[in-house]
């Protein structure tokens, strides 16, 4: 079958609305809610853990930042993995290794065991996030693109909305050891019905073996376009002003005029179900609008909603967190989707390009949102997100302008020893 140069032939894709296309999406939902209630779940119980390995706050923080800093490094790998051995299989071996860890973990009596674990965990999830976006973007038509992966990304709010708030639940009915075995169990039922549910990789090329001036090649090819960048910023910058708002919100509330409990911090990671139902809205908008316009709308709602929260009743404050939820998944839905259709060879490594950049600036942005709370408190907070968020719809701004400049990437680097 000619799969030309960019691309299989519109027969050869899973169009909306049919049977296959319906289990993908399904399938990709659960993966990104395995995935994120695996990495989240221990932030509602750092007190807990603090007191139970007699470590101080900050050391018990380690449990969560080990998790995402080896897993930023470990998608690049990942990504890297899945030309060799497929898709599929890198997905599900993911799923299932991180769950069975999570629930080894909630038997470890060491501090330092239980840092490896969760490292390790971490290591092991990073062949999911990347080739998730690639696996949709090879099998799905591109007019249905948008909407299964906005399904894949509301899956991913949903899952971090249920291992914080889950996680919680489980904790009062348990304890910390019940909480996170019972998400380790049930995220390994996930990846088995995930496996049951995926179709098979139709249009992926596995690489025979491991060729690394290959994958060089393909990383540069990707920097060099003059779309891709653009995009890896704009999940930069999102991500790192959405951790500082939510990091350093908790802050601000737990003290006068507010001073809410635990419990009722803890319900505003319900919000993340808002996320979820915007991205799969972005995405079938997206489709049916144009990529640009949705993007752009997501940063300014985002904008809004973070100028919103520097109100002073709490109901403003949490609606202004709603609409910043809304804003930050409409626009990473799209991003992720578009990075998808726009690297049309190579769609792992493009897409591990895009989650590192979101994850470093998480990690990144994320810190630097604490000089500003101890310099201003929440305005100062709200100035340095806002600033975040000015910038990347400065970069979307220019997407347009890239596009008509270099409409189509350059062609794919050549690569030996392949098999179709």
């Amino acid at each position: 079958m000619d799969r030309g140069a960019f691309g299989p032939s519109a027969g050869e894709w899973l169009e909306p609305r049919s049977p296959a296309y319906r289990r993908i999406s399904a399938a990709m939902f659960l993966v990104g809610f395995a995935t994120f209630s695996l990495i989240y779940c221990v932030q509602p119980v750092l007190p807990q853990l603090a007191q139970a390995f007699g470590v101080s706050p900050a050391q018990s923080a380690l449990a969560l930042s080990l998790t995402t800093g080896c897993l930023a490094v470990a998608i690049l790998i990942g990504g890297a993995a899945a030309e060799v051995l497929g898709r599929r299989v890198v997905m599900f071996a993911s799923m299932c290794g991180a769950a069975l860890l999570n629930i080894v973990e909630s038997q470890l009596s060491g501090w330092d065991a239980l840092l490896a674990a969760r490292a390790l965990e971490g290591l092991v999830l990073g062949g999911v996030p990347a080739v998730a976006i690639a696996y949709l973007a090879e099998e799905i038509h591109p007019r249905g693109l948008g909407w299964s992966m906005g399904l894949y990304v509301g899956g991913t709010a949903f899952g971090g909305m249920i291992g914080r708030v889950g996680m919680g639940v489980l904790t009062q009915l348990t304890s910390w050891r019940g909480g996170l075995g019972i998400i380790g169990a049930v995220d390994l039922l996930a990846a088995l019905a995930f496996l049951l549910m995926a179709p098979a990789s139709r249009h992926f090329e596995r690489q025979a073996r491991w060729h690394p001036a290959w994958h060089l090649a393909a990383w540069r090819a990707h920097l060099r376009d003059a779309c891709l960048p653009r995009l890896f910023a704009i999940g930069f910058l999102i991500m790192g002003a959405f951790v500082a708002l939510y990091n350093y919100l908790t802050f601000r509330l737990v003290g006068p005029p507010y001073q809410l409990t635990p419990t009722q911090l803890s319900l505003i990671f319900t919000l993340y179900l808002l996320g979820t139902a915007a991205s799969a809205a972005a995405g079938a908008l997206s489709d049916r609008i144009g990529r640009e316009s949705v993007l752009l709308s997501g940063i300014a709602l985002f904008m809004a909603g973070t100028l919103l929260t520097l109100l002073r009743p709490l109901a403003w404050v949490i609606t202004g967190i709603a609409i910043v939820t809304i804003g930050f998944f409409i626009a990473h839905s799209v991003a992720s989707g578009w990075v998808g259709q726009r690297a049309h060879h190579a769609k792992g490594h493009a897409a591990s390009l895009y989650l590192l950049s979101y994850y470093i600036g998480s990690s990144v942005l994320g810190l630097a949102g604490g000089w500003f709370w101890l310099a201003g408190a929440w305005p100062a907070v709200v100035g340095f997100a806002g600033s975040v968020v000015l910038a990347a719809g400065v970069t979307a701004l220019w997407l347009p302008r890239a596009l008509r400049r270099a409409p189509r990437p350059e062609p794919a680097p050549s690569r030996a020893g392949t098999e179709t």
